[in-house]
């Protein structure tokens, strides 16, 4: 068998596995293949069980270990350089959006508030005028400083479209993890009016690890984790502050896309001779219930946005937002009321004194592996689970 073959192979077998897999007619010309969302599915309680507190969810990525398995989406609702300082703290990773209100403005502060108090129907056009204030490069460069001396461990985010033209600034400033994040982020971009991001010489190129995403299915993340990232982000398109199925038709249920890009881990793990990429659900996580089944399914850590944008202490004070919302051509997001429920400590630890599964998030993943009778992540992503649609 020749190199290429050999480096094909897992590719073929693992769509080989996919290929007909509950697939039901469409109409007579389409078949589509049936996939679960998280709200489709429920974890199984084995003969053992557990005290929580014997429980360990820590997580390590290359040299960085955190004692819980939760990023902070890089949004502007969500992270600030101090709720990412404030995450760190509390054992986890605020990834700072570089393209977002604090690198467009000395004092970003009036502008969140304006949003979070705007009308409805004014919001969108607003935003879009606020955010087409240039992105300074020397404001990058401060508030990375501002994260890294508090000795927590620094992540910012830019877009694919974005990467090229201040990734040497990122990079200089410091970062210790590196995001790449886009509605839909492949290895393979195809544009005949400018020179596509490389995402494999890029990575080959940098001296920290690279998370990127989203990606939705077991071919795209198998791709990506050939390009040599530490990470792959997993799902578009089903956060609540996007409408991206509304606007494009795109929409991946998140228990089977997670499944799928850990198959693909799996495969990729056998492919490389034992590289292991890390598995980041992004998306559809917004109580507690959805971030237990995300790792029940695959997940190696979590990536929150309106789960963390309802603390008291987030930079959105109760609103919710991504950069899909301001797109200046295309908006695909709304501005969405998420409320303030409880500081981020509480948020992620509790205790909780309210109902909706919001509060103690750490806690309850906890306390459903303890249930269930796993001591470790990697032990509960082996958890039985069953088909049980639920509907309100």
């Amino acid at each position: 068998m020749t190199p290429a073959c050999h480096l094909c192979r897992a590719q073929r077998e693992g769509e080989a596995r996919l290929e007909g897999v509950s697939d039901i007619e469409i109409g007579r010309s389409k078949r589509g293949r049936r996939v679960y969302a998280f709200d489709d599915i429920a974890i199984v309680p084995n003969r053992r069980t557990r005290d929580p507190e014997d429980v360990s969810v820590s997580w390590t990525i290359d040299a960085y270990q955190f004692d819980i398995p939760v990023l902070a989406a890089p949004m502007d609702s969500v992270v600030s350089p101090a709720t990412a300082i404030r995450i760190g703290q509390l054992g986890g990773l605020g990834v700072l959006n570089l393209e977002g209100l604090w690198t467009r403005y000395d004092d970003p502060e009036p502008l969140l508030k304006e949003i979070s108090e705007l009308p409805a129907d004014e919001a969108t056009k607003r935003m879009q005028a606020i955010y087409a204030e240039p992105i300074k490069p020397e404001l990058v460069t401060s508030r990375l400083a501002e994260i890294r001396a508090a000795g927590v461990t620094v992540a910012g985010a830019l877009s694919p479209q974005r990467t090229q033209q201040l990734y040497k600034t990122v990079v200089e400033a410091g970062v210790d993890l590196f995001v790449i994040r886009g509605t839909t982020v492949s290895a393979e971009h195809v544009s005949k009016n400018q020179e596509p991001l490389n995402l494999k010489e890029f990575i080959y190129e940098l001296d920290v690890p690279v998370i990127v995403g989203g990606a939705a299915g077991y071919t795209p993340a198998l791709h990506l984790m050939r390009t040599g990232a530490a990470g792959v982000l997993v799902g578009f398109g089903g956060g609540a502050a996007s409408t991206t199925r509304a606007s494009l038709g795109i929409h991946a249920p998140m228990a089977t896309a997670v499944a799928d890009v850990a198959g693909a881990r799996r495969d990729y793990l056998d492919e490389s001779g034992g590289r292991y990429v890390h598995v980041i659900a992004d998306g559809g996580l917004g109580n507690s219930g959805d971030i237990v089944k995300a790792f029940s399914v695959g997940a190696d850590a979590v990536m929150l946005g309106s789960a963390l944008a309802r603390a008291t202490d987030a930079p959105g004070r109760g609103m919710h937002w991504g950069a899909e919302a301001h797109h200046p051509e295309l908006p695909r997001g709304n501005r969405v009321e998420v409320g303030s429920v409880a500081p981020l400590e509480q948020i992620l630890f509790g205790p909780s004194s309210v109902p909706g599964a919001t509060v103690n998030l750490i806690g309850a993943l906890k306390r459903a592996m303890a249930t269930t009778g796993y001591s470790d992540l990697k032990e509960f992503q082996r958890v039985e689970v069953v088909l049980a649609p639920y509907h309100a």
